[in-house]
């Protein structure tokens, strides 16, 4: 008897364990569907403003003037209970992106694992955090990114920036570095 109910009780936690671990998978599509949402519109409307101008000008003019609203506008498509936004261990906009202690550790283990070679830019992390349920894609800076975030900005850049963002701290990267995450945010519901 003893031993059908130690049994029974084992199914009972393992179905309990799969079916968590079946919730945690859709809550990672989930938030990793609302990531590529606001990835994809921020970079496809980047990559247009790059063309338009080399010089980078015409795509920090997008950011500065655009990026926050096009996050506004794809937050509106989500349901009540999800939101989505960007945030860096070094913020440029420090008043809408500035991380919070979950997000800083979640983002110094990116750092770590890129520091040990041991990073991949599919590397998706999932932590709950309260009621919620957090879906983080790191952003590494590219060549083409350093024109606005890296050391050797041009004059005009430079100069654009300051005016822009007098408290800038998103510049100095190098390629391969962690620019950023994405952050999908689920609430239980």
């Amino acid at each position: 008897m003893k031993l059908s109910l130690f049994a029974a009780s084992l199914l009972i936690a393992t179905s309990a364990m799969a079916a968590d671990a079946a919730q945690t998978q859709n809550v990672k599509q989930e938030g990793v569907k609302y990531i590529k949402m606001l990835g994809g519109a921020l970079k496809s409307q980047l990559q247009a403003k790059m063309k338009e101008d080399k010089t980078g000008l015409t795509a920090l003019a997008f950011c500065t003037g655009s990026a926050d609203d096009i996050t506004n506008e794809v937050n509106k498509k989500l349901p009540p209970y999800a939101k989505v936004r960007r945030t860096s261990l070094k913020v440029r906009n420090g008043k809408v992106n500035t991380p919070d202690a979950t997000d800083r550790k979640v983002m110094e283990e990116y750092v770590a694992s890129i520091k040990a070679k041991k990073f991949s830019p599919k590397d998706i992390k999932v932590v709950e955090e309260g009621d919620a349920t957090r879906v983080y894609k790191p952003l590494v800076a590219k060549a083409v990114c350093l024109k606005c975030h890296g050391s050797n900005l041009s004059p005009k850049i430079s100069d654009a920036i300051k005016t822009a963002y007098p408290n800038d701290k998103a510049t100095g990267f190098k390629e391969g570095d962690l620019r950023g995450v994405i952050v999908a945010e689920i609430k239980k519901h």
